[in-house]
């Protein structure tokens, strides 16, 4: 298997398990993981959904990197802007349809696998780039980005991103409207 089977295998293997993290919360509801599942159907808890399952679709790669002997650098800032990039070209993409169209699903799933798509062939380039020497940056990236995710669970704007149009609230369990 070659880096580049196998980020197309990610691009699929990640669109499956945000599936499965979507509903992480619902039926493990805690603290830990109201920080990296969606706990609500606000559009921002969705990105929790993608970012979460890169994240953990990454832990995964990294064991086969090393089962397949691929040859690959830089493996700590590509996740770090696989999961940043993938919030970006999600909602530059989503939000101009949400606000013509409404949330339609099969639109919905269409927008996320391009994001996912997207990020995984910017992560194949990082990953085919000389050693940066940056993966404590990477790190500290993905610690900080799911730190703003859980002060944005607990403390969220009014802002439409951040509202479950379904429960009609902001945030885990605060702000009813």
């Amino acid at each position: 298997m070659t880096l580049k089977h196998l980020k197309v295998v990610s691009v699929l293997g990640m669109f499956i398990l945000c599936f499965l993290t979507h509903f992480l919360y619902n039926w493990f509801p805690n603290a830990l993981f109201s920080i990296f599942f969606p706990v609500n159907e606000s559009i921002w808890e969705h990105m929790k959904m993608m970012t979460s399952s890169i994240l953990i679709w990454s832990v995964l790669e990294y064991f086969l990197f090393k089962k397949f002997r691929i040859n690959h650098n830089n493996f700590a800032l590509s996740v770090f802007l696989e999961v940043v990039l993938s919030i970006v070209i999600f909602l530059i993409t989503y939000l101009p349809i949400y606000h013509f169209t409404g949330s339609v699903f099969i639109l919905n799933l269409i927008v996320l696998f391009i994001s996912l798509y997207f990020v995984n062939v910017i992560s194949y380039y990082i990953l085919n780039l000389r050693p940066l020497h940056k993966e404590i940056l990477g790190i500290a990236g993905i610690i900080l980005v799911y730190i703003i995710m859980g002060i944005l669970t607990y403390n969220p704007p009014f802002n439409y991103i951040f509202y479950d149009t379904v429960e009609n609230k902001y945030g885990i369990n605060i702000y009813e409207v």
